[in-house]
């Protein structure tokens, strides 16, 4: 029990921590001019207009889950997916607040400061959402442990995540891709402006977009990835070794929140001379820290090295993942460079080259998981593919941090190009912005590679459970199963990607509009109605977002209830080989056509921006938008929240 309150101190400390930076490194710096400060006010109401209208429909979800749960299930693992429901809004709401109130302020100290000003406002930014994710994450885990003493029930902590989490993303992506398109296909395409130019009725539609899906929706994502791979571990720990695996479990997490607060300490007390390499230092210095830590603590707790081999393993595979994203998705390597090329034919060959790419980029990732997982098995059995996804999610705080820094550059850049700033300071707000491009590649490596490995480790929580010992494919109903389970990230793609069409079709129609009937828009003499594409991006998102998520949670009951585990097993089996294929496809694919973009921007000549290869790319662009940021992401969650909620009513398949 000592063990627990350490740990729980420890997340409070994060807490402290982010609360520290909101009211000392970010808030007392100055917002830049009267016009930054205005825009940056529109941005902020947009977002808070939609996370509240969002958390209004979660809250009634959650409501109505919860009066089920209680019924159905256990009053007690009620009240623990309340709590993880309630901690993950939060998270989202702290995390998406912070970067609205960051972001003008990166762009006035890019303009003041130079670069370095500017990394390190964008980096504290991204660094409340890392302190949020792990503070809050493991916090309420621990608290709902203490209460009750029963992995079993703290599942639904895990399944209260996953339910935010799925919400989240899928509505945030639907707005900010709805948003995406109409700014760029009416705004750049047809009527020739530039990206973020004030006069885009979209474009504070668009920079909205970029917090409530990429910093708010990505901090759901990985908070409930966070929750799920710590209880999936504590609870196989205990099968395994009893109280050693779960002490060993919660203090490699609590090394792993030390580890990040060390590393962002080293980050922010020096200038840096190059700011990808300070960033990725990050990454390297907290992964090095919990390595050496695992290795203490196992041979400490076991007396050998096996659990550490199993950490090692997470953390390589997570790292590994995330460089070979970079390769298939940065402007650095041949194959964006390659579609690039390609867009000088046209459209057609723009989006052919694309989807190669993102198959080809399946190829590795998946070799290296299945690698990970036989060595985390071959280390520790069961519980060294729980600690492998661990591991991988130990240092969540940096890998959040660098993540959440891009969306807020991205929106500095923004600012500066409506504030009419200097192009010297649009320059730094580019190259802090093409940084985060990397960083967010590395991100996704740790959120597809977290994601199935959390999900097998969750799917054998679901076998100890239910005591099976196999789940044979020669069995007709599991066979079944996988065909099903295996379909379902289609259905929920298409549904996704059909919700985007949707919603980017009435932004695109409300844009052309604006632009038909007042023409002082192109000429700069009169204002575009913000407020009425904001509008519209949250009304479809919210409608759009409802039929995935409740299909993610009503599936696996009907196929438990109607056809019992095995055929249950069979498909949480088929959904996760095809949804973590899936989700690398579509996130790399998005990847490349939006860096091959870029990529052309840079060029001078006839090949350059405004040429028609620029043209076809940004239409490619447009395509891979809702595949990078919308359907690739969610699947992600679809896999985990189907297994949570498996092993939270593997009861009633009996």
């Amino acid at each position: 029990m000592l063990i627990v309150i350490i740990s729980l101190i420890v997340a409070i400390l994060a807490l402290v921590l982010m609360a520290y930076t909101i009211k000392e490194r970010i808030l007392p710096v100055s917002q830049g001019s009267k016009r930054m400060h205005e825009i940056s006010g529109y941005i902020k109401n947009g977002a808070m207009t939609f996370i509240a209208s969002e958390y209004k429909f979660i809250v009634a979800f959650v409501v109505i889950v919860s009066i089920l749960i209680s019924i159905f299930l256990d009053f007690r693992i009620m009240i623990c997916y309340i709590l993880g429901s309630a901690f993950s809004m939060l998270t989202g709401f702290i995390g998406m607040r912070t970067a609205t109130e960051a972001n003008s302020r990166c762009a006035n100290e890019a303009m003041e400061g130079g670069t370095n000003s500017a990394l390190k406002l964008a980096f504290a930014g991204g660094s409340v959402m890392g302190y949020a994710v792990t503070g809050l994450g493991f916090s309420g885990l621990l608290i709902c442990y203490l209460i009750f003493r029963d992995p079993a029930i703290v599942m639904g902590y895990s399944l209260g995540a996953s339910s935010v989490a799925l919400f989240a993303r899928v509505g945030g992506g639907i707005y900010t891709k709805a948003a995406d398109l109409g700014a760029d296909l009416v705004g750049k395409v047809e009527a020739g402006i530039p990206e973020d130019d004030p006069r885009n009725p979209a474009v504070i539609a668009d920079n909205v977009g970029d917090n409530v899906g990429d910093v708010a929706g990505m901090g759901a994502d990985l908070f409930e990835s966070y929750a799920g791979a710590i209880i999936s571990a504590i609870t196989l720990g205990l099968v395994s070794y009893g109280d050693a695996g779960l002490n060993f479990t919660l203090l490699l997490v609590t090394v792993g929140i030390l580890a990040s607060l060390v590393a962002s300490f080293l980050f922010t007390s020096k200038n840096h001379r190059d700011p990808q390499k300070a960033l990725m230092m990050t990454i390297y210095v907290s992964g090095a820290i919990v390595l050496i830590a695992a290795v203490i603590l196992s041979f400490a707790y076991f007396g050998n090295i096996r659990a550490a081999l199993a950490i090692i393993t997470g953390i390589i595979v997570g790292i590994a993942i995330g460089l070979l994203t970079e390769v298939y998705t940065s402007d650095k390597f041949r194959f964006v460079q390659n579609i690039a090329e390609e867009s000088k034919t046209g459209v057609a060959t723009n989006i052919i080259a694309g989807l190669s790419t993102g198959m080809l980029s399946s190829v590795f990732p998946i070799i290296l998981i299945s690698l990970g997982i036989i060595a985390a098995y071959w280390a520790d059995g069961v519980f060294g593919i729980a600690l492998s996804a661990v591991g991988m999610l130990s240092t969540t705080a940096t890998t959040v941090s660098v993540d959440a820094y891009g969306p807020i550059t991205d929106n500095a850049g923004g600012i500066a190009e409506m504030a009419a700033l200097p192009s010297e300071v649009r320059d730094i707000t580019d190259e802090l912005d093409s940084i985060g491009n990397t960083t967010a590649a590395i991100g996704k490596g740790f959120a597809i590679g977290s994601a199935a490995l959390t999900a097998l480790s969750l799917f054998v929580t679901y076998s100890e459970t239910l005591n099976l010992e196999s789940i044979s494919i020669l069995d007709s109903h599991v066979v079944a199963g996988m065909f099903v389970g295996g379909m379902l990230p289609f259905l929920f793609t298409a549904l996704t990607m059909n919700s985007v069409g949707k919603a980017a079709t009435q932004m695109i129609e409300e844009v052309r509009r604006q632009f038909r009937n007042d023409p002082g828009l192109l000429e700069g003499t009169s204002n575009p109605d913000y407020q009425r594409c904001i509008e519209i991006s949250t009304s479809a998102s919210l409608k759009e977002m409802i039929l995935p998520g409740v299909l993610a949670i009503i599936v696996p009951i009907f196929v438990g209830l109607v056809f019992g585990p095995q055929s249950l097993g069979g498909l949480l089996a088929g959904a996760l080989v095809t949804g973590v294929l899936m989700a690398i496809f579509m996130s790399n694919a998005g990847g490349a056509w939006d860096n091959a973009k870029k990529y052309i921007e840079t060029l001078d000549g006839e090949n350059g921006k405004g040429s028609d290869a620029h043209k076809a790319a940004v239409v490619g662009d447009t395509v891979g938008d809702p595949f990078k940021d919308t359907s690739g992401p969610s699947l992600n969650i679809l896999i985990k929240l189907m297994t949570v909620v498996s092993v939270i009513c593997a009861g009633l398949f009996i």
